[in-house]
């Protein structure tokens, strides 16, 4: 009797190693998951970013174009969106080296 008792203390141990070790495996699963959920946000952004890029290059050249042809309006255009771009470029990198010091 004491035999089986022992043996069934011995399972339930083992049984209870196995969970902990599966709860392990399970944790660890969820978190490449969202490493990989997080890249493919990552990804989606850069190529949102990139494609802005080209946009803004694009309306950029038109405009210098136009200020090329001594178009007032585009000039003053092109210079707001110059200085709008610094300001913008100034304040971010402001709130980050004073987020991150």
């Amino acid at each position: 009797m004491s035999d089986a008792y022992e043996r069934e203390r011995q399972n339930n141990a083992r049984l209870e190693e196995l969970s902990a070790k599966v709860s392990s495996l399970r944790g660890v699963t969820v978190d490449i998951y969202d490493h990989a959920r997080a890249q493919d946000v990552i990804d989606h952004t850069s190529d949102t970013f990139s494609s802005m890029s080209s946009q803004l290059k694009g309306s950029a050249g038109r405009l210098g174009r136009m200020a090329a042809s001594g178009n007032k309006v585009a000039i003053l255009k092109l210079s707001a969106i110059i200085v709008g771009v610094f300001l913008v470029f100034y304040y971010v990198a402001k709130w980050l080296f004073r987020s991150s010091g």
